[in-house]
């Protein structure tokens, strides 16, 4: 007879009660309720953060930073805007300008509240970039492929940019003082979710152009040196936001009515439907280091929410000894 202890190559605990704190992958027998149960990957919510001060949409498809310390970057109120705030993790507080107002504009989504860069966008010339230290931003090298909704990754000294909105594959690395062409993505695309780092970054959904359907599910991950095609996403999306790892990371929100709420997780292998968005939203900025908690901020229509997703360290799961 197979046995747990056969399998794992542990005995099962008999507790009187749940442990507080179990770890994933803990199972033991409760004593009280006579069953066995488990720790599992807990369970995501999207909870309300504060609202932003100045409502935004198209904004890039990244911001800057985590739940507690985030950046939002420019965007589009009634015009091109340059208004740039800072989150605390309960509320965002108006800081310094960018030189030059943007929307569309790709951000250094792991820098800091004191170390970022915002680069593109839909201004002229659209290969302008700006660095933050703090207090101030300065421009510094220029974008070799000028334009705007680029995927962007990193952080102020290794920041990476792919896709664009003429669809080209185009992608580029930052190393702290210029911009280096690398391996172009296989589908070419604009309008697309990303996260990751300069040698891991996913790139999922987007326009691809004709033939028709132009709207995607496509997701390709970058290793440092090429692109290769993954699994798709189960929704076809665009204008959409993402957060985490090439091993752990969510992608929400898109365009569609129907879908505009939706989010999906990847687990470096595939893509699960998760918990929605309490608003549907496209075209807003969101980041994170991780896909068990990340931010979403404005978007279309013009609105100045502000969600931020959480996964709980473990669910408890009573497992059916039949």
């Amino acid at each position: 007879m197979t046995t747990f202890k056969n399998i794992v190559g542990i005995k099962i605990k008999h507790l009187s009660a749940d442990p507080p704190a179990p770890t994933v992958g803990q199972v033991w027998y409760n004593t009280t309720s006579k069953v066995v149960k488990g720790a599992i990957n807990g369970a995501g919510t999207w909870a309300s953060g504060g609202n932003l001060n100045t409502g935004r949409e198209n904004q890039g498809p990244a911001g800057v930073g985590s739940q507690t310390a985030a950046l939002a970057v420019a965007g589009y109120v009634s015009a091109r805007n340059d208004s740039v705030e800072q989150y605390n993790g309960s509320s965002w507080t108006e800081i310094a300008e960018v030189n030059t107002a943007r929307y569309g504009n790709g951000s250094s989504t792991s820098g800091t509240t004191t170390a970022a860069i915002t680069a593109g966008g839909d201004i002229n010339p659209k290969d302008q970039v700006e660095e933050w230290d703090g207090s101030s931003w300065t421009e510094i090298a220029e974008i070799n492929n000028a334009d705007y909704y680029r995927n962007s990754a990193g952080t102020s000294t290794a920041m990476i940019l792919a896709s664009q909105s003429t669809r080209a594959g185009n992608t580029e690395i930052w190393n702290g003082s210029g911009w280096t062409e690398v391996n172009n993505m296989n589908q070419g695309r604009y309008a697309s979710g990303s996260f990751g780092i300069t040698t891991a970054m996913l790139v999922t959904g987007g326009d691809k152009g004709p033939p028709s359907p132009p709207i995607t599910n496509n997701t390709e991950i970058y290793n440092g040196t090429s692109w290769t095609e993954v699994n798709n996403m189960n929704t076809k999306k665009q204008y959409l936001g993402g957060a985490g790892t090439t091993t752990d990371g969510i992608a929400f929100g898109t365009s569609a009515a129907a879908d505009k709420a939706k989010n999906e997780a990847w687990n470096g292998t595939s893509w699960t439907e998760v918990a929605d968005l309490a608003t549907g939203r496209y075209a807003f900025q969101g980041a994170a280091g991780s896909g068990a908690a990340a931010w979403a901020a404005g978007g279309t229509p013009v609105i100045t929410a502000t969600e931020e997703f959480t996964v709980s360290t473990f669910t408890t799961k009573t497992f059916d000894t039949d």
